[in-house]
């Protein structure tokens, strides 16, 4: 069985693959996975004190990975949590997670704003537009198929 893909859906999937690459490889240089990058970026982006399940929406990543992530940068002595007055536990940044942050983890934030920044207010709209277009309308075919398979 070969799958048949239309030219600009290849083009489409091997940047999106290059992306992901890029990201991994911007991990691997800082020195953590890639969800321990996506976990320190969120809790940059979303402030400390921020919650479990707001990393996990944020990053698009599976709670048991986040979760697994999360214990593996608290025994590297880079986050502890706190619990506030409910269930949840908060996460913060150590003193050495703050430093790693801003030394590994900030420099790659930046340069994803300075790119955005740089382009016009037309070309971030349309970026962001089409994407989420395609998520959509990729979502609904998903979502289809499933209830075809099961109805046979």
């Amino acid at each position: 069985m070969k799958i048949k893909q239309e030219k600009a859906l290849k083009e489409y999937n091997s940047l999106w693959r290059e992306i992901d690459m890029l990201w991994h490889e911007i991990a691997r240089k800082a020195g953590v996975s890639d969800s321990a990058h996506a976990i320190l970026f969120a809790i940059l982006e979303l402030g400390e004190g921020c919650l479990q399940k707001d990393i996990c929406g944020m990053c698009s990543i599976s709670k048991q990975t986040i979760h697994s992530s999360i214990k593996n940068l608290e025994k590297a002595g880079l986050i502890v949590f706190g619990q506030d007055s409910g269930k949840e536990k908060r996460v913060y940044l150590t003193p050495q997670g703050k430093a790693f942050a801003r030394e590994r983890i900030l420099p790659s934030a930046d340069a994803e704003n300075q790119v955005f920044a740089e382009m016009s207010k037309q070309e971030s709209s349309e970026l962001l537009r089409l994407t989420e277009l395609y998520l959509v309308r990729l979502r609904e075919k998903i979502n289809e198929q499933e209830k075809n398979r099961r109805k046979t």
